[in-house]
């Protein structure tokens, strides 16, 4: 292949990736996301048909994990935290409270023949932040494999999947990144037709009186998780990674890797606030 049709190729991947974001993002009022949250408590709002799947799948994640997955985060997403220079002081317990009443997966009506989604309380709001960054990574990939490509590697921002082998036939090498040097890979991964997904508090924070919070937040309190650095899941499907590790973040280690290892293809490792390492009974670190 040449590095002229290489290149279109990768094009017409990001090109993908940015379709998905246009479609899933917050940032765009016209987005299909925010017509939803703006029609929240009013009326139901037609959706396209990849939209209403991603909708659906999210909410058997959301059951799967008993509401630690929950796309109507997104109530507290930014008017609570916002992670940036200008967050100077924790929010109130009090308002914290208050705004995780409107988090609640099973307050997502979907009409599948009609094809709308409705939120029933006014103030709710989906976000995908949890789902979609390895949503794209998939489709990506199953877009290259249309257009003939039998291997390859594509990384949504840390959200990887890869396919086929190298050119001199060995499996991907891929590095989990140490919870306190990005930079720096802690362990090794050699993988083919495997996805693999890092939620972590080591890319966005805060500072408050000298101490670290994390940007994943606990549905049910509104505040944000501790005890541990980084959640890696891996599996055969970018998407599920994506959506699995960040709830067994806020499940914690103990009830998250005894979800993991319910699931059937699916590993994890876990590393603590101590840099403790834990893993699912499938995986073997060297």
């Amino acid at each position: 292949m040449s590095a002229a049709c290489a290149n279109e190729l990768i094009d017409k991947a990001v090109a993908e990736i940015q379709r998905i974001e246009k479609l899933l993002t917050t940032f765009n009022e016209n987005s299909e996301t925010n017509q939803v949250n703006k029609a929240a408590g009013i009326a139901p709002v037609k959706v396209s048909r990849e939209v209403l799947e991603l909708i659906q799948r999210s909410l058997r994640i959301s059951q799967l994990t008993q509401g630690a997955f929950d796309i109507t985060y997104g109530a507290i997403d930014k008017q609570l935290w916002n992670f940036d220079k200008t967050m100077t002081a924790l929010p109130g317990e009090a308002i914290a409270k208050q705004m995780v009443k409107l988090i609640n997966y099973r307050n997502v009506i979907v009409d599948e023949a009609a094809c709308t989604v409705m939120l029933k309380q006014k103030g709710m709001r989906l976000g995908f932040g949890g789902i979609g960054k390895g949503y794209a990574a998939e489709k990506a990939k199953q877009l290259l494999q249309q257009l003939g490509v039998n291997s390859g590697i594509v990384n949504a921002s840390g959200d990887l999947t890869a396919w086929g082998m190298q050119p001199g036939g060995k499996p991907w090498t891929v590095g989990i990144a140490h919870p306190d040097i990005a930079a720096l890979p802690f362990s090794y991964l050699d993988i083919s037709n495997m996805a693999i997904a890092t939620s972590s508090n080591y890319e966005k924070f805060v500072m408050i009186g000298g101490k670290k919070y994390s940007h994943t937040i606990n549905p049910r309190t509104g505040l944000p998780v501790t005890g541990i650095k980084s959640v890696t899941i891996i599996c055969s499907n970018a998407e599920m990674a994506d959506a699995l590790a960040t709830p067994v973040t806020i499940m914690g280690i103990e009830a998250g890797l005894y979800l993991i290892d319910q699931l059937k293809g699916i590993g994890c490792i876990i590393i603590d606030d101590n840099n403790h390492i834990f893993t699912s009974k499938n995986i073997n670190l060297a």
